[in-house]
């Protein structure tokens, strides 16, 4: 595996190495021994996977405090423009955002730390998306952020995304409580 460190601090883009033959290819998506030696130390406790069309909108979400989630996610069919918000008080790119595509074919993996806010749009016409993660679902610490935040300025590549009634209704980074800060 080749493990990018971004700008942001923890916040890694994970290549793995693939061997593609006339039956297919194989890769190993996930090693903890060697995310460890690259100072990427998690247990996750929990896989999930999500299923989407294109232009299907997901984000920006996380969880408060105790119950804030480590993630490393992948697109396994299709493609999605993946997109992390720091919310890590003191992080020189606090309140910033970046995005990465993640598609089946390029196989990248992106290692979101505790302390961002995520999301992704699908660009294919279908995609799915898998991610682990290191605390359970906690509804009760769920917290999330405008798409479309005008502070923010995420460049999303789709113009009029799917978006679900309740991301709908998140608060711009500006509105959120103290505690969903870290």
């Amino acid at each position: 595996m080749n493990i990018v460190q971004t700008a942001f601090s923890g916040l890694c883009i994970i290549e793995p190495k693939v061997f593609p033959d006339e039956r297919g290819f194989f890769y190993e998506s996930y090693n903890q021994k060697v995310l460890a030696a690259a100072g990427l130390s998690t247990v996750f406790v929990q896989d999930n996977h999500s299923r989407s069309v294109k232009g299907a909108l997901r984000g920006l979400h996380f969880q408060k405090g105790d119950s804030a989630q480590t993630k490393l996610v992948r697109c396994t069919l299709g493609e999605v423009y993946d997109v992390v918000v720091d919310l890590r008080r003191g992080s020189p790119t606090f309140k910033q955002w970046l995005g990465v595509t993640l598609s089946a074919e390029n196989k990248k993996q992106f290692f979101i730390p505790k302390g961002f806010a995520h999301g992704f749009v699908v660009l294919s016409d279908l995609a799915e998306f898998q991610y682990k993660c290191d605390a359970p679902y906690a509804p009760q610490a769920e917290a999330g952020i405008l798409w479309n935040d005008p502070d923010l300025k995420i460049d999303w590549p789709i113009a009029a995304p799917i978006i679900s009634a309740k991301d709908r209704q998140n608060p711009q980074l500006k509105d959120l409580p103290p505690d969903c800060f870290f």
